[in-house]
């Protein structure tokens, strides 16, 4: 199945530019991957915290904003990385671990919301960190590092998005609530689906 993944040399190439002019600014790729994180945990938290009290409103719309940025984030720490002699091994380690920690505090902090099954959200998480994992292993068999689809990062992010614009449009077209807890159980057992198909994928293709 296709991925969004399968997208990345075309978005590289848009922000190649950008690149450039943060490498002559002296920005390092590891600056970047750190950026990117806390500012994904304290979206996170501020989400939380904030909805745990509030009705849903056009601020949920910074969720999937900031998933787009982020992806445009992690293209630029891997292309400063690789086009400007900055590959490091503490730069691995905060490519692959900044990456789960941002990926888990953003998809937990939808439990704020009474539309969301909990324990989809939670087992979602918990695949994703899986799926990654597998990834990382392909190296230890002899391959590189694997990214196959069809529920990558980048999957993610869409679909993860995509239940926080239903969750607003609840609140513009006032669909009932058992609709909208149907639509978000829905795609979240598609992405559970989906995701234990990305892992086998990771493992099937890393044993070739």
């Amino acid at each position: 199945m296709p991925s969004i993944y399968q997208l990345k040399p075309a978005f590289q190439n848009l922000l190649r530019p950008l690149v450039k002019a943060l490498y002559r600014m002296g920005v390092s790729a590891n600056a970047v991957t750190l950026s990117a994180m806390f500012i994904s945990v304290g979206l996170a938290a501020g989400l939380y915290a904030y909805y745990l009290t509030h009705a849903v409103n056009w601020l949920i719309l910074l969720f999937p904003l900031w998933m787009l940025l982020r992806m445009a984030f992690n293209a630029i720490d891997g292309m400063l990385a690789r086009e400007f002699q900055q590959q490091s091994k503490l730069g691995a380690f905060y490519n692959e671990l900044c990456d789960i920690i941002s990926d888990t505090a953003l998809y937990l902090c939808l439990i704020a919301f009474s539309a969301v099954q909990n324990e989809l959200l939670l087992l979602a998480a918990f695949l994703a960190i899986l799926a990654e994992y597998a990834g990382v292993m392909a190296p230890l068999v002899g391959q590189e590092r694997r990214y196959d689809g069809p529920m990558g990062k980048s999957d993610r992010a869409f679909w993860f998005s995509l239940i926080c614009i239903i969750l607003l449009a609840q609140h513009w077209f006032a669909f009932s609530a058992q609709l909208l807890f149907y639509l978000c159980s829905g795609l979240l057992a598609l992405i559970n689906l989906l995701l234990c198909l990305t892992l086998y994928n990771r493992i099937k293709n890393s044993l070739k």
